[in-house]
């Protein structure tokens, strides 16, 4: 079983914090468009022996697009690759795209799942990330996809923004609790380099992230979800209801994934692919009947520290019979290694698995770096 990612790279605004590949010019719409259906033939490959069982249509703002160009693009996977009975279609959109007719057109065809873009419902958190949306459109969105009828619904929050307080973070948990939504991830502001964030920073025009605020409204999160039956399947994932995300479980329990479009990332094989972050390169390359990726074979070493760093994130944690897959040398480190967060209790063993406590679940990435091997 494998999973198909599609990346859509346009955005009507680029938002203060966004370090992903994207263009705000839809010039060359068309022509990636058609490029990535070029595209999906020329890896027709990948199909062989095995069965999709998701597809994500991520970004970018794929809800940027109608339904029929998606569709377009879904009509050409199924001509090259075999799917499964129940494959999970899931779509990123944001609110302001989210009209009555864009959300019927697209229910059940053959989308299944949507992802909203809310970050948060207070129009001074918006303004200051430079969302596209308001958080009229943020409420409307929601209320207008169960109307049409969608029930499997993810919706994206971001928290330790300079302007979220954690009574607004509360109050935004709250809606989506409210809004009886089976999935919620939410995301820690993060600081990426030579995006607008980084530049106010730097520049003094905004202070710095406050790290106690981050702590503060990660540990809201983790006590409000729980109360209210979401389980913390993964370190910025909660569902409840069994409504897990299939299509980003099979990235963090190391199942194949072919990504098609501009600066989309593939793992199968062994093999770790990454195409290029332009559009007009990607264009040019395609029409000339090649795909312009760079790939690397992952080392034992590699594979290794890889797996600490996805399965460490999740609820199942470190499966031991895993470790026990890799060399003595690795096997023997990762016993010595494990000595110092086991007595600190940041790591405990449970049903033959090494887990990060929930207490402890906000220093994962430390803990976990703490755990690879370096050569």
């Amino acid at each position: 079983m494998a999973g198909i990612y599609v990346h859509i790279p346009f955005c009507k605004k680029a938002c203060h914090y966004c370090d992903f590949h994207f263009s705000t010019s839809l010039k060359l719409k068309n022509e990636l468009l058609e490029s990535l259906k070029t595209e999906i033939h020329l890896q027709s490959d990948f199909g062989k022996n095995r069965t999709i069982e998701t597809v994500y249509f991520g970004g970018g703002t794929p809800s940027i697009l109608n339904a029929d160009e998606l569709n377009s693009i879904i009509e050409t996977l199924k001509i090259h690759f075999e799917f499964s009975n129940d494959v999970e279609y899931t779509i990123e959109c944001n609110p302001d795209d989210l009209s009555r007719n864009f959300l019927e057109s697209i229910y059940e065809n053959p989308f299944n799942r949507l992802s909203i873009g809310i970050q948060s419902f207070f129009d001074e958190d918006l303004k200051n990330m430079n969302r596209a949306h308001t958080s009229d459109q943020a409420h409307e969105s929601i209320k207008l996809s169960k109307e049409i009828g969608f029930e499997n619904i993810t919706a994206d929050l971001i928290f330790g923004s300079h302007s979220t307080t954690n009574a607004m973070w509360k109050k935004n948990l709250e809606i989506l609790i409210q809004s009886e939504i089976p999935h919620i991830s939410i995301y820690g502001l993060t600081v990426e380099p030579k995006t607008a964030l980084d530049h106010f920073i730097k520049s003094g025009k905004l202070e710095p992230l406050d790290d106690k605020k981050y702590l503060d409204q990660f540990e809201i999160t983790q006590k409000l979800l729980e109360k209210n039956d979401y389980i913390q399947y993964e370190l910025s994932n909660y569902a409840k209801n069994n409504k897990v995300s299939k299509h980003n479980s099979s990235y963090w329990s190391g199942k194949e994934y072919l990504g098609l479009g501009p600066s989309s990332h593939s793992f199968y094989s062994g093999k770790r692919f990454w195409n290029i972050s332009s559009n007009t390169k990607y264009i040019e390359a395609i029409l000339k009947g090649s795909i312009p990726s760079q790939f690397e074979i992952l080392t034992e070493i590699e594979k290794f520290n890889e797996y600490l760093l996805t399965s460490l994130r999740t609820i199942d944690g470190c499966q031991k019979n895993k470790i026990e897959l890799f060399s003595k040398k690795l096997q023997d480190h990762i016993l010595f290694a494990l000595k110092d967060p086991l007595k600190k209790g940041e790591i405990i063993v449970k049903d033959d698995s090494f887990r990060i406590p929930r207490a402890k679940r906000i220093f994962t990435d430390r803990i976990t770096q703490g755990l690879f091997y370096v050569d």
